[in-house]
């Protein structure tokens, strides 16, 4: 069985919190569950589908369009005093700090930077949210090239390919703690709306000591400095019901953008959209 962070190592230093955090959970649990390498450009769905996992992080979105279901796990809970000490999160629409952009409005008629299609915080997220602020089709000239990860599409933003990109506001804050060479360049001009956040899950039940571990890991001393390095305030028990309004949001969000044109020009990746 495997366990992997890969969706929250932001950086070298958050992957590497997250190893070690994970590999003394997995201890303190007394489990036989291995650290599974499976970095970028690996396709992360590949890891989604194995049937081995024991404690991987999932988007929400995929998870709540698989069948059957994945185990459900823990969830973090990050220590910023915007998350209110739940589960959940948003994505942040980011812009250049220097440029003219005081709203997601402003953005409209430019080039935005989405992730890959089935992602909560770097697609869908922006999608449902632009279906209550669009008010002209379409709202950009251009949907560019999947951008994979947060980072790839901060830094999309950065060097100018983009005008604007959804980020999931959790990664967003590791990667202000540990990349603020790019963050620092940029601005949130909106907030989406609080979905539940990505959780570890694994392939079937069975893992109760490792569960326990997760949910007791705010209570082991040891374990603080690494929390707080990943800016965690606790995992919590997720509820699979809280995850299924992003099924149907992503069926909303298909209806409603079949019938409108999202950009002028969209990548093919995209394409769903039409």
């Amino acid at each position: 069985m495997i366990a992997n962070a890969r969706m929250y190592s932001v950086s070298p230093e958050a992957a590497g919190l997250w190893r070690r955090l994970l590999t003394a959970l997995i201890e303190h649990a007394g489990e036989e569950i291995t650290l599974l390498e499976h970095t970028d450009p690996l396709p992360i769905n590949e890891l989604w589908d194995r049937p081995d996992k024991a404690a991987v992080f999932m988007c929400g979105l995929p998870f709540s369009l698989s069948e059957p279901r994945p185990y459900l796990m823990a969830a973090p809970v990050p220590a910023p005093a915007d998350f209110r000490g739940l589960p959940q999160y948003w994505s942040e629409m980011v812009v250049r700090r220097d440029s003219g952009h005081e709203s997601l409005e402003d953005t409209f008629g430019g080039r935005i930077a989405l992730t890959v299609p089935d992602s909560q915080s770097g697609c869908l997220a922006a999608l449902h949210y632009l279906m209550t602020t669009a008010v002209k089709f379409p709202p950009y000239a251009e949907v560019i090239t999947p951008r994979v990860t947060p980072l790839g599409a901060m830094s999309a933003v950065v060097d100018g390919a983009a005008d604007v990109a959804p980020i999931d506001s959790y990664a967003f804050c590791l990667l202000q703690k540990y990349r603020r060479d790019l963050t620092s360049q940029l601005r949130s001009v909106a907030r989406t709306a609080r979905t539940p956040i990505p959780a570890l899950v694994a392939s079937r039940p069975g893992f109760e000591r490792l569960q326990a571990a997760f949910l007791d890991a705010h209570r082991i001393a040891a374990l603080r400095p690494l929390m707080d390095g990943l800016l965690l305030e606790r995992f919590d028990r997720p509820d699979p019901q809280a995850y299924d309004a992003l099924r149907s949001n992503f069926e909303a969000a298909l209806r409603f953008w079949r019938a409108r044109p999202l950009a002028a020009s969209v990548d093919p990746a995209f394409a769903f959209t039409e």
